[in-house]
């Protein structure tokens, strides 16, 4: 049986570690982290990770500011909202929770890059994301950085090693490749147009799946050994939730795996709540002057 890579337990060490450094930071004179979050519409698990942000933020010591607009307000009445909070010189991260509704005229990329770079503490922001690609990122992209936090909690180095990504997104898969390759693996991405899957995953040392299908990853996918990382959240009857990985079916071939939900979930958590430290301390100058 496979040994659980532990994002609530490693997740509690980074925020313990965040908090710390905020009270030091406080204590210094310096200003009260503050992270701006804009929810669109009532989507529930979209008003829950909301809610979870929101609690944690205030147990890191953090100013959390929360806008609510209705679903129907409209492209520009969001950029609006966007635009003050660039405004604002005492909020240091903006976020808005994706996805937003549909049947409106909301343009993702548009609202992704209204933020200013300084305060992307999501990292999707063209600037930061062309930071990272250059392996110089400004902050680290929070569900990737997260699971090269759990990798390495658990002594797994990526060195020399095949991972395989499974997902080509821009918020999971391809900065999960550029943290990989800056660890100096040898990175394979796969997608919805690869051909002979089973082959490819079935060469990875360490699988990260990120493609969104309920128990994608069958136990035939997976080489005896292989540390496999299931970023996947899919909500099934019941209000239930699985990975992208058969857990079940997985788990004994695994050396390592993580489990859905308590693994890579707690973990984008706590690395946002590091971006928004590091925008209000050692970037907080970028973030006012709006680079």
């Amino acid at each position: 049986m496979s040994n659980l890579l532990n994002g609530k337990d490693v997740s509690a060490k980074i925020l313990a570690r965040v908090a710390e450094q905020t009270r030091a930071h406080l204590a210094a004179g310096g200003a009260v982290p503050t992270l701006a979050v804009i929810l669109v519409g009532e989507d529930p698990a979209s008003q829950i990770y909301v809610r979870n942000k929101h609690r944690t933020c205030e147990a890191m010591g953090f100013r959390s500011l929360e806008y609510t607009l209705p679903a129907d307000a409209g492209q520009a009445a969001l950029l609006a909202r966007i635009e003050a909070l660039n405004a604002d010189a005492s909020v240091h991260g903006i976020l808005c929770q994706m996805p937003l509704p549909k049947g409106f005229d909301y343009d993702d990329a548009a609202v992704q890059q209204a933020v200013l770079p300084g305060k992307d503490v999501d990292v999707f922001h063209p600037m930061n994301a062309g930071y990272l690609s250059l392996g110089t990122p400004r902050f680290l992209p929070g569900t990737p950085a997260g699971v090269m936090e759990l990798l390495a909690d658990a002594g797994i180095p990526l060195a020399g090693k095949h991972v395989v990504v499974l997902g080509r997104s821009n918020i999971v898969g391809k900065p999960m490749a550029l943290l990989a390759l800056m660890a100096d693996a040898t990175v394979t991405i796969c997608h919805s147009k690869t051909q002979n899957l089973g082959e490819i995953t079935r060469q990875a040392d360490i699988l990260i799946a990120a493609v969104g299908r309920p128990r994608f990853v069958t136990a035939d996918m997976v080489k005896e050994g292989a540390v496999v990382i299931d970023v996947g959240v899919n909500r099934l009857e019941g209000k239930k939730v699985c990975g992208d990985v058969d857990f079940d079916a997985v788990a004994p071939k695994a050396s390592w795996i993580t489990p859905v939900p308590g693994g890579c979930g707690p973990m984008t958590i706590a690395m946002l709540m590091q971006n928004t430290l590091k925008a209000a301390t050692a970037l907080g100058a970028l973030a006012a002057e709006g680079q």
